[in-house]
């Protein structure tokens, strides 16, 4: 199992470094065929630096209003509660607030810029499906996520996405509207339509590579901290086994989720931002025999 963490951990990295590469690409063609120096390499970093900055403080309120989540107390539900609790004491994490978001279709999310300032959600049809084995294994998935910083990295890649969005908008502007330098240049004209069509595809998919890589590591922090993969594993199943979407959708936030709730389509899964369940069910048992 610390052989799956690391191995998860590297994959991100590589991705990331991947996606960095893309960007600097981008703007220094941008440059080249603008004859502006470094001006729209640095002034896209810039804006994507701050925008970064803004969704690191902002993202976990906004997630948290977009479910529709309700904050508890022990009170409230303390079966759910004192899971968490566990959970939080076991991994030494401070006891991050709890939400419950009124949906019958099982699924739960953690998000927070880092342990101190984490919160984890299940939904209402989550509690009802499984049992407390399986529950403590899926708030250990989100603990996981918590541990890993992983509401981190995808703010940082969510800024790097929008970094590549305008750097290709400043491409195809080049192409159409770029003065007398490239005015009536076929080449130029050419590079921008592939930029417009081909740079945001890559970074989405990019996106969702990195999704996916946090959510096979989640699994094994999840699985490493109960020593209980089979709980996890069977949660996911259930999870897969029910075929309805969520009633509250939104795709900006579906990555949060422990379980794709917008069920994607055959063309959609190219973008999805999780591994296909089967495959995460498989990596658990594998590694069950691992710790």
């Amino acid at each position: 199992m610390y052989r799956a963490i690391a191995a998860n951990k590297r994959n991100t990295v590589f991705i990331i470094i991947v996606f960095v590469l893309l960007i600097g690409g981008l703007g220094l063609v941008a440059d080249y065929l603008y004859g502006g120096g470094m001006t729209i390499f640095i002034g896209t970093l810039i804006g994507a630096t701050a925008y970064v900055l803004f969704q690191y403080f902002a993202s976990s309120s906004q997630a948290l209003s977009m479910a529709g989540a309700r904050q508890i107390e022990k009170r409230d539900n303390p079966r759910l509660y004192r899971i968490v609790e566990n959970l939080a004491i076991t991994e030494g994490l401070p006891m991050p607030k709890v939400y419950i978001v009124n949906d019958p279709a099982p699924n739960a999310f953690a998000t927070g810029r880092d342990p101190q300032h984490a919160s984890v959600a299940a939904t209402t049809g989550l509690l009802e499906l499984m049992d407390d084995r399986e529950l403590t294994g899926v708030m250990a998935h989100e603990l996981g996520h918590v541990k890993n910083y992983d509401i981190r990295v995808s703010t940082i890649v969510f800024g790097l996405v929008v970094a590549v969005g305008l750097l290709a908008d400043i491409l195809v502007r080049m192409a159409f509207f770029g003065g007398n330098r490239n005015n009536g240049n076929p080449i130029v004209l050419v590079f921008g339509l592939v930029a417009m069509i081909v740079a945001p595809l890559v970074a989405s998919l990019i996106q969702a590579a990195v999704s996916r890589q946090r959510e096979y590591l989640a699994d094994a922090t999840g699985a490493l901290t109960t020593r209980d993969p089979e709980a996890l594993a069977s949660a996911l199943q259930k999870l897969g086994d029910y075929a309805r979407p969520m009633r509250k959708q939104n795709s900006t936030m579906a990555h949060l989720w422990i379980s794709d709730p917008m069920k994607p389509g055959i063309v959609d899964r190219m973008f999805q931002t999780h591994p296909p369940i089967p495959d995460r069910v498989k990596r658990l048992m594998e590694n069950s025999t691992r710790f």
